[in-house]
């Protein structure tokens, strides 16, 4: 069977990844390869074979998403930047937390969360203010804010990392291990997830519906912090010091992040659907179609994502507890979580659904994976009890 000529044509003006790169992005490349040396050269022989495994992916992981989306590598850098500063200004002393201004005001972990909390809360009303006023400066300023909360936020999470092995070289771990340090990876990982749709839609109108799940994330982190000192670092439990944590965590959260958005994108296109269709808010809300197609992305990334946490938290659950499945109250959610977008892709796929049922769905499907993030950690208990409120 021969391939047809259009199909030929359309390969061949197909444009080169690699003739598209300009100065900046091998410039990006060699700061990153640089940096990753730098890593192995201080550090390598304190990694295990699965730490140097990770460090080889990450690498060109990275280089390719910031020649993918542009916006990564100022966004990266910065942090970098900020991160460095704040472990300088350490001095390899924890007591300085409370002595250096640039700590206590800025860069210590804490602070920088405090910062992006702020910064968070700022940004939504700011996107809701441009929405309801149609101003589109407004709307920008609220993707600034994003922004600054994003750099802020990871920078916490990186000096956190450190000051972890500052307080003791025996408590030292990446800082996903517990709800305190998970909710900050959940506001990042979705504000992040939401400004890459924002820059390839070029729509700022959905900036207030998505932030506000995150704002909501920064209420309880807020509490969770100054009621339960949730902040404070802690050594690991026996369970959790396994390279598994490093892989399993994060892509666990790029699924609940997809999942938040495609909910509050899924309340923009019900708002659109069954309001005025003549109203302020209405008209100014992106097309049905749009919604529809962000909605149905977010659910696809989150559902890969999600599928290979999945299959990382029973490789890593063999290991800790000599078994791949035990319906653990966290893995049994889990896997209604994984079944309930199951559903919900294959009926997209092989029926067609679309439209306000869908919809629907995806926000009933926040609450059910609300549950399994959180309402599992209050209310069940089982072998991820350290994980409970």
């Amino acid at each position: 069977m021969s391939v047809p000529q259009q199909a030929i044509d359309s390969l061949i003006e197909q444009p080169n990844l690699f003739r598209q790169l300009k100065l900046a992005d091998w410039l990006w490349a060699g700061i990153v390869l640089a940096a990753a040396a730098l890593v192995f050269s201080r550090y390598g022989g304190n990694m295990d074979a699965y730490e140097i495994g990770i460090l080889s992916l990450t690498t060109p992981g990275l280089i390719a998403l910031g020649w993918y989306w542009k916006a990564i590598q100022p966004y990266a850098l910065t942090v970098a930047a900020f991160s460095l500063l704040g472990i300088w200004l350490y001095g390899g002393d924890y007591g300085n937390a409370e002595k250096v201004f640039g700590l206590r005001f800025l860069f210590s972990s804490q602070s920088a969360v405090m910062w992006m909390s702020a910064l968070f809360v700022m940004a939504t009303v700011a996107y809701f203010g441009g929405l309801f006023t149609g101003s589109e400066f407004i709307q920008k300023t609220g993707s600034s804010l994003t922004w600054a909360a994003l750099i802020m936020g990871l920078t916490g999470l990186m000096v956190r990392w450190y000051e972890s092995y500052l307080i003791d070289p025996e408590f030292g771990h990446i800082p996903v291990s517990n709800l305190y340090e998970v909710f900050i990876l959940f506001c990042l990982i979705t504000g992040l997830l939401y400004l890459y749709y924002e820059g390839r839609y070029k729509n700022r109108a959905l900036g207030g519906f998505v932030l506000l799940v995150i704002s909501a994330a920064v209420g309880f982190l807020l509490w969770y912090s100054f009621e339960r000192d949730a902040d404070k670092i802690l050594p690991l439990v026996p369970a959790l010091k396994s390279y598994w944590m490093k892989i399993h965590v994060p892509a666990n959260f790029v699924g609940y992040g997809s999942f938040a958005l495609a909910a509050m994108t899924s309340v923009a296109y019900l708002l659109k659907t069954y309001g005025d269709p003549q109203g302020f808010i209405t008209l100014r809300l992106p097309t049905l179609e749009m919604l529809d197609d962000i909605t149905y992305k977010a659910i696809a990334l989150g559902f890969a994502f999600f599928t290979i946490a999945t299959i990382l938290g029973a490789m890593w659950a063999a290991e800790a507890w000599g078994g791949y499945w035990s319906w653990d109250p966290k893995e049994t959610w889990a896997l209604i979580v994984w079944l309930n977008y199951a559903a919900w892709l294959h009926l997209r796929f092989s029926k067609g659904w679309r439209g306000a049922p869908m919809a629907w769905w995806a926000v009933v499907g926040l609450f059910v994976t609300l549950f399994a993030f959180l309402g599992v950690n209050m209310f069940l208990s089982g072998l991820h009890s350290y994980g409970e409120l």
